[in-house]
């Protein structure tokens, strides 16, 4: 637990970091919604498939909401905190950090709740082995 006077910080493990390009911005030179997107579900992927021991399809995805726009340049940090493994599905929040462009000081810029199903090499569901 942590201080309520303290900097908040990631929940979870890092995993994926990339830099936000100019050919991944809108017209208003941000970051579409949609690359943040899917970098939080390749990221998500990368941790759903550890825990699975193979092939995962994302299945849902909910609880989004965008608190500042990222910027060009930025280091974009997607951390993966699994909060529930089922039979065959995982279910992972993804957060998504970066360094604020006026002080460099950690912002949160989204999370989500990802849902994704453990699947076999024809695509159909498995269970998950412990």
């Amino acid at each position: 637990m942590s201080d309520i006077d303290s900097a908040p910080i990631p929940q979870g493990e890092l995993a994926l970091q990339t830099i936000a390009m100019p050919k991944d911005t809108n017209a208003n030179g941000d970051i579409f919604g949609g690359w943040l997107l899917s970098q939080m579900d390749i990221g998500g992927s990368i941790t759903a498939t550890d825990v699975a021991g193979g092939r995962v399809a994302t299945v849902a995805i909910s609880g989004m909401a965008f608190l500042t726009p990222v910027h060009v340049g930025a280091v974009v940090s997607c951390y993966c905190d699994v909060v529930d493994v089922g039979r065959s599905s995982i279910r992972i929040v993804v957060e998504v950090w970066i360094n604020s462009k006026h002080d460099g000081d950690p912002l949160k810029v989204t999370e989500g709740e990802f849902v994704f199903v453990a699947i076999d090499e024809k695509g159909r569901t498995r269970a998950i082995n412990p």
